[in-house]
């Protein structure tokens, strides 16, 4: 794996992490300022707006266990990897669940410091 491919997957990593323990500081800098997140719905989140959610526990992420990362491609100052995890949530006031979480992930190099510039969910 090269330098740039293993940032990508440790960048993927933090989100998670950072998710998980309602980090926001930590999303605010590792995603880019204009990423959006596809729901599973369709619906079209801004970066600042799902970050509200997280602070507000309107999307409250319990747990988040890795199961496989492939797909991982750096091209220049563009990444992406699919990310596949089980992530107990309880999301805009339902009850808590399980879900078998796949995002497809999209980054871009900035200044050299990759972000998070897009995120589209999906089951698998």
């Amino acid at each position: 794996m090269t330098k740039d491919e293993e940032q990508i997957v440790q960048l993927y990593r933090a989100e998670n992490e950072a998710m998980v323990k309602k980090d926001i500081s930590r999303l605010d800098m590792i995603l880019g300022d204009r990423m959006t997140l596809t729901h599973m719905t369709g619906y079209v989140q801004p970066k600042l707006e799902w970050i509200d959610q997280i602070q507000n526990e309107e999307m409250q992420y319990l747990e988040s266990k890795e199961e496989a990362i492939k797909d991982i491609r750096v091209e220049g100052n563009l990444g992406q990897l699919t990310g596949q995890n089980l992530v107990t949530a309880k999301i805009w006031g339902g009850s808590k669940n399980v879900w078998p979480l796949q995002m497809k992930m999209y980054f871009e190099k900035n200044n050299g410091r990759w972000v998070i510039s897009k995120q589209v969910a999906s089951t698998y």
